[in-house]
């Protein structure tokens, strides 16, 4: 049935008939009596395994760890190796507090304390119940205490005793002052640096309005009004008004160029509307 039961899982991806097959063999198990005890643990630790997952799979994961106590009847009695993956799986759907309880009760059982894998249950229920949740002091305990001698080496202890630390941190360490973090320096930087080129825009631009368009003659030379054209191609084209960055140079540059605009075509007006008044 344990093979029916895989293939049904791995070749025809049939979950609900793997889990209904596993359920049958660990009735089967629970109603024969076993002279082997020990291969009897093996087939239903197998059956298990492969029921939480198509349980995982048919996303009834919810109902994993009631269906293992029922075949298990207490927590400290699940093989260490179901207990790892049921704090795994409850930790990739977000329900790490599920395992809580439960594997305290089994770390805490003196005779899992011998288990092969006593030390990866004590490892993933720090890792990825205690300190997703934010329980620091019951890691620090669970470190320092009696499943952390067991459970880890010195060095063990210490890299766990940073990851909590590392979790206190955020905690622990106050708001920077708005006016005095990396945001706010940025920011300054940035207004200062377009302060400054607003200032040699508007420098180049005075400097092109002396030099070529301000004449005495009022004439203008194919020259000038292809620099203009020019000039107007940049602000119009190469700026875009829809940026909020923009706004700010664009007013500047509408401002200098009405300036120009004035001084360019004022006299040529005034001299017409003179000759038409005369």
């Amino acid at each position: 049935m344990l093979d029916v039961a895989a293939e049904q899982m791995m070749v025809h991806k049939d979950f609900q008939a793997a889990f209904d097959t596993c359920d049958r063999g660990l009735q089967s198990l629970g109603s024969t009596e076993q002279e082997d005890n020990k291969r009897s643990g093996e087939f239903k630790a197998g059956f298990c395994i492969l029921g939480i997952q198509a349980l995982a799979e048919l996303n009834q994961w919810h109902g994993v760890l009631p269906w293992l106590l029922r075949q298990y009847e207490q927590q400290e009695r699940i093989p260490a190796k179901i207990m790892q993956m049921c704090i795994l799986l409850y930790s990739k759907v977000g329900e790490p507090a599920v395992m809580q309880e439960a594997a305290r009760v089994w770390l805490h059982c003196p005779s899992n304390g011998r288990a092969p894998g006593f030390g990866t249950v004590a490892e993933l229920y720090l890792l990825h119940v205690l300190v997703p949740l934010g329980h620091t002091e019951e890691a620090r305990e669970l470190i320092d205490g009696e499943v952390g001698n067991q459970a880890f080496s010195e060095d063990q202890r210490q890299t766990a005793l940073d990851v909590v630390d590392e979790k206190e941190r955020p905690n622990r360490e106050p708001p920077p002052s708005p006016g005095c973090g990396p945001n706010s320096e940025n920011t300054a930087h940035t207004v200062s640096t377009k302060g400054a080129v607003i200032r040699k825009i508007e420098v180049m631009l005075r400097f092109l309005y002396r030099k070529l368009f301000v004449s005495s003659s009022g004439s203008f030379s194919l020259r000038k009004i292809f620099l203009a054209a020019v000039l107007l191609y940049m602000l119009f084209l190469r700026m875009d008004p829809a940026h909020p960055s923009s706004f700010l140079w664009i007013s500047k540059l509408l401002q200098l160029l009405k300036q120009m605009w004035s001084a360019m075509f004022a006299p040529y007006y005034r001299a017409l509307t003179q000759s038409k008044g005369l």
